[in-house]
């Protein structure tokens, strides 16, 4: 082979690595838009009142600060993602999220972990903690640190799954 035809291959295989490596940052880059995109929560202004059954009222009771109590939330729903539609009734017990065949909801996303995050029950409230994963797991725009409460309507972000509470 030629001097003049390993140079040319050289260089042509220099093109290919930067354009791999450009690739690669163009990927990275829209995934944080998406990131970005995706932190739309709404601050809260007041804390929830508590629950009628709670309070020992009726769902219609108005309390002191002028404000009906929230709904209890019943589902959790894909908003996002893969599983974009996915439906389960909130009960008693704890739902773990990730991608795991174990977990409740098998999140079918590169960037989840085996077991991501655990939503759980206590008392009238939805909580819901990172279990130590690799990319966070975000509520609203917050990524999370600790467990957290979830409100019906927050948006909790799982790589590229949104899920949120409903009543």
């Amino acid at each position: 082979m030629s001097e003049l035809a390993i140079t040319v291959l050289q260089f042509g295989l220099l093109l290919l690595l930067w354009i791999l490596i450009l690739s690669i940052i163009a990927a990275q880059g829209r995934d944080m838009k998406i990131s970005k995109r995706s932190r739309t929560r709404v601050p809260r202004t007041a804390p929830p009142a508590p629950s009628a059954e709670a309070s020992g009222g009726t769902p219609a009771t108005v309390h002191h600060s002028g404000q009906q109590p929230r709904p209890r939330p019943r589902r959790l729903v894909v908003s996002e993602g893969p599983l974009v539609g996915t439906e389960v009734e909130l009960g008693s017990a704890p739902i773990m999220l990730g991608r795991a065949q174990e977990c409740t909801v098998v999140l079918e996303d590169d960037y989840a972990s085996g077991k991501h995050a655990r939503l759980f029950p206590q008392g009238s409230r939805w909580f819901l903690e990172d279990l130590g994963s690799t990319n966070g797991t975000w509520l609203g725009e917050e990524q999370l640190t600790r467990a957290s409460t979830v409100e019906p309507g927050d948006r909790i972000r799982i790589g590229k799954t949104v899920l949120e509470l409903r009543t």
